[in-house]
């Protein structure tokens, strides 16, 4: 088992959504946590089938399951932005050449983000991807991309390291109908995996977090994250 000890001022985890209103997920989600992981471990989760409009995900990701907890619950705020994007169908067209190549569709839209991130990933159930995540944070491992980020490429992480003694913390357990815990008001839907070309194959679940900090991870925490 790995536990990673991360700590950021901003951050935000995107639900799929449409519209002037860019709405966070109030605390990590387990599949943004995956990707991270997969990010400082230097593998690839995106591919272009050269057919879709979007990245696809690839399907031989690493299977592994994740638990997440918050030392101190994040604050939510939002602001007013200019969203760039290129739209879909042919929207917008007229600006494409005035553009020269950069996104051409802009619109103002207010969103949401977090702040005062400071929570556990812990990883177990794939011991080469442990390994790879430790060489990662050694800078032992290539990686393609730059700098990892939490949401935007402007939240950058202050402090990502590998933790042996964890603090009491509020680990999130994932509801069930028969479940029996003390609800508090940071329920949320958290998106377990992603699938960006049918939606309906994304996999959320509601999360709770313990409502008194724990020092052990407790065994409803775990999440299994598999492509």
């Amino acid at each position: 088992m790995l536990i990673l000890y991360l700590q950021a001022p901003f951050a935000t985890f995107r639900t799929f959504t449409a519209g002037s209103f860019r709405p966070t997920a109030r605390f990590i989600t387990p599949s943004a946590a995956y990707g991270l992981l997969l990010n400082i471990a230097g593998i690839e989760m995106r591919y272009d089938d050269g057919k879709s409009v979007m990245t696809k995900i690839d399907s031989g990701l690493p299977e592994c399951s994740l638990a997440l907890a918050a030392l101190e619950f994040p604050g939510i705020h939002s602001l007013y932005q200019q969203i760039h994007n290129y739209p879909v169908g042919s929207s917008g067209k007229e600006r494409k050449d005035m553009a020269k190549g950069s996104k051409y569709n802009i619109f103002p839209a207010r969103r949401a983000f977090l702040s005062g991130i400071k929570a556990f990933i812990a990883l177990k159930g794939n011991d080469e991807l442990e390994e790879k995540v430790r060489k990662g944070l050694a800078g032992k491992t290539e990686r393609k991309y730059g700098l990892p980020f939490l949401g935007d490429n402007n939240f950058l992480i202050d402090k990502l390291e590998i933790i042996t003694e964890p603090k009491p913390a509020h680990w999130y357990i994932p509801l069930k109908e028969d479940d029996e815990v003390e609800y508090n008001e940071q329920i949320d839907r958290l998106t377990i995996t992603i699938d960006r070309s049918e939606m309906s194959k994304t996999r959320s679940a509601l999360f709770v977090p313990t409502k008194r900090p724990v020092k052990d991870i407790p065994p409803k925490a775990w999440v299994t994250v598999k492509y």
